[in-house]
Protein backbone atom coordinates (compact mmCIF):
# COMPACT_ATOMS: atom_id res chain seq x y z
CA UNK A 1 0.00 0.00 0.00
CA UNK A 2 1.34 3.12 -0.92
CA UNK A 3 1.69 6.41 1.51
CA UNK A 4 -0.87 8.40 -0.32
CA UNK A 5 -3.92 5.64 0.40
CA UNK A 6 -3.01 5.38 3.95
CA UNK A 7 -3.01 9.02 4.09
CA UNK A 8 -6.40 9.70 2.26
CA UNK A 9 -8.36 6.21 4.41
CA UNK A 10 -6.94 8.17 7.66
CA UNK A 11 -8.17 11.09 6.53
CA UNK A 12 -11.58 9.81 5.34
CA UNK A 13 -11.75 7.74 8.91
CA UNK A 14 -11.43 10.80 10.19
CA UNK A 15 -13.81 12.73 8.99
CA UNK A 16 -16.01 10.44 9.75
CA UNK A 17 -15.72 11.05 13.46
CA UNK A 18 -15.42 14.84 12.89
CA UNK A 19 -19.20 13.97 11.49
CA UNK A 20 -20.11 12.58 14.54
CA UNK A 21 -19.13 15.61 16.58
CA UNK A 22 -20.34 18.14 14.40
CA UNK A 23 -23.88 16.39 15.05
CA UNK A 24 -23.48 15.83 18.51
CA UNK A 25 -25.20 17.78 20.65
CA UNK A 26 -24.67 16.46 24.25
CA UNK A 27 -21.20 16.71 25.73
CA UNK A 28 -18.44 14.39 24.60
CA UNK A 29 -15.16 15.39 26.82
CA UNK A 30 -13.57 11.44 26.94
CA UNK A 31 -14.15 11.58 23.43
CA UNK A 32 -13.03 15.17 22.63
CA UNK A 33 -10.26 14.82 24.55
CA UNK A 34 -9.11 11.29 22.85
CA UNK A 35 -9.80 12.81 19.60
CA UNK A 36 -8.00 15.94 20.10
CA UNK A 37 -4.74 13.83 21.13
CA UNK A 38 -5.08 12.22 17.62
CA UNK A 39 -5.45 15.47 16.12
CA UNK A 40 -2.03 16.88 18.21
CA UNK A 41 -0.22 13.80 17.29
CA UNK A 42 -0.75 14.19 13.24
CA UNK A 43 0.32 17.70 13.64
CA UNK A 44 3.48 16.95 15.99
CA UNK A 45 4.68 13.91 13.59
CA UNK A 46 4.33 15.95 10.62
CA UNK A 47 6.09 19.27 12.04
CA UNK A 48 9.18 16.83 13.03
CA UNK A 49 9.35 15.28 9.47
CA UNK A 50 9.48 18.91 8.42
CA UNK A 51 11.95 20.01 11.28
CA UNK A 52 9.51 22.29 12.82
CA UNK A 53 8.35 22.97 16.34
CA UNK A 54 5.00 22.08 16.87
CA UNK A 55 2.36 24.17 18.01
CA UNK A 56 0.43 21.66 20.88
CA UNK A 57 1.27 19.44 23.01
CA UNK A 58 0.10 15.94 23.17
CA UNK A 59 -2.56 16.25 25.24
CA UNK A 60 -3.88 19.83 24.48
CA UNK A 61 -7.58 19.78 24.15
CA UNK A 62 -9.19 21.58 21.39
CA UNK A 63 -12.75 22.44 20.85
CA UNK A 64 -14.51 19.96 18.76
CA UNK A 65 -15.57 23.07 16.20
CA UNK A 66 -11.58 23.35 15.40
CA UNK A 67 -11.74 19.33 14.87
CA UNK A 68 -12.29 19.49 11.31
CA UNK A 69 -10.25 22.62 10.03
CA UNK A 70 -7.00 21.23 12.57
CA UNK A 71 -7.23 17.33 10.90
CA UNK A 72 -7.34 19.64 7.01
CA UNK A 73 -4.18 21.25 8.27
CA UNK A 74 -2.91 18.42 9.45
CA UNK A 75 -3.38 16.26 6.15
CA UNK A 76 -1.92 19.51 4.16
CA UNK A 77 1.05 19.43 6.06
CA UNK A 78 1.79 15.35 6.31
CA UNK A 79 0.88 15.85 2.02
CA UNK A 80 3.63 18.49 1.90
CA UNK A 81 6.32 16.74 4.40
CA UNK A 82 5.70 13.85 2.34
CA UNK A 83 6.55 15.51 -0.99
CA UNK A 84 10.01 17.08 0.38
CA UNK A 85 11.42 13.83 2.21
CA UNK A 86 11.65 10.46 0.75
CA UNK A 87 10.41 8.16 3.00
CA UNK A 88 14.09 6.33 3.72
CA UNK A 89 14.94 9.59 4.89
CA UNK A 90 15.85 9.37 8.99
CA UNK A 91 14.58 11.96 11.43
CA UNK A 92 16.12 13.24 14.53
CA UNK A 93 13.39 13.91 17.08
CA UNK A 94 13.01 14.46 20.31
CA UNK A 95 9.69 13.30 22.28
CA UNK A 96 7.43 15.49 25.08
CA UNK A 97 10.01 14.14 27.35
CA UNK A 98 12.99 15.69 25.96
CA UNK A 99 14.49 12.48 24.90
CA UNK A 100 16.40 11.86 21.26
CA UNK A 101 15.34 9.05 18.90
CA UNK A 102 15.99 8.47 15.40
CA UNK A 103 13.14 6.66 13.03
CA UNK A 104 12.85 6.71 8.99
CA UNK A 105 9.97 8.68 7.92
CA UNK A 106 8.03 5.28 7.15
CA UNK A 107 8.15 4.07 10.13
CA UNK A 108 6.94 7.18 11.70
CA UNK A 109 3.99 7.47 9.17
CA UNK A 110 3.73 3.27 9.88
CA UNK A 111 3.13 4.40 13.96
CA UNK A 112 0.83 7.31 13.12
CA UNK A 113 -1.47 5.81 11.19
CA UNK A 114 -1.52 2.30 13.28
CA UNK A 115 -1.88 5.03 16.22
CA UNK A 116 -4.76 7.17 15.13
CA UNK A 117 -6.68 3.66 13.96
CA UNK A 118 -6.27 2.79 17.88
CA UNK A 119 -7.51 5.79 19.28
CA UNK A 120 -10.42 6.22 16.73
CA UNK A 121 -12.08 3.08 18.06
CA UNK A 122 -11.54 4.52 21.50
CA UNK A 123 -13.87 7.12 20.34
CA UNK A 124 -16.54 5.64 19.19
CA UNK A 125 -16.83 3.02 21.36
CA UNK A 126 -17.57 6.41 23.33
CA UNK A 127 -19.68 7.45 20.82
CA UNK A 128 -21.48 4.29 21.00
CA UNK A 129 -21.38 4.23 24.78
CA UNK A 130 -23.32 8.06 24.58
CA UNK A 131 -25.82 6.67 21.90
CA UNK A 132 -24.37 7.46 18.63
CA UNK A 133 -24.07 5.44 15.77
CA UNK A 134 -20.86 4.71 15.19
CA UNK A 135 -19.54 5.31 11.73
CA UNK A 136 -18.29 2.96 9.58
CA UNK A 137 -13.95 3.44 9.23
CA UNK A 138 -12.77 0.30 8.69
CA UNK A 139 -10.00 0.17 5.52
CA UNK A 140 -11.62 -2.37 3.64
CA UNK A 141 -15.04 -1.26 3.92
CA UNK A 142 -14.23 1.74 2.55
CA UNK A 143 -12.17 0.16 -0.63
CA UNK A 144 -15.75 -1.99 -1.18
CA UNK A 145 -17.46 1.44 -1.77
CA UNK A 146 -14.87 2.68 -3.81
CA UNK A 147 -13.93 5.93 -0.96
CA UNK A 148 -10.44 4.84 -1.49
Amino acid sequence: MQEEEIINYTELADGRIVEIFKQATIELPDAERLFSHVLNAQHIWAQRISGKKPLYGVWDIHPKEDFESLSSDNFKLLREALNHHPLDKRILYSNSSGDQYENRIDEILFHLFNHSTYHRGQVVTLFKKAGFTPPVTDYIMLKRDHLL
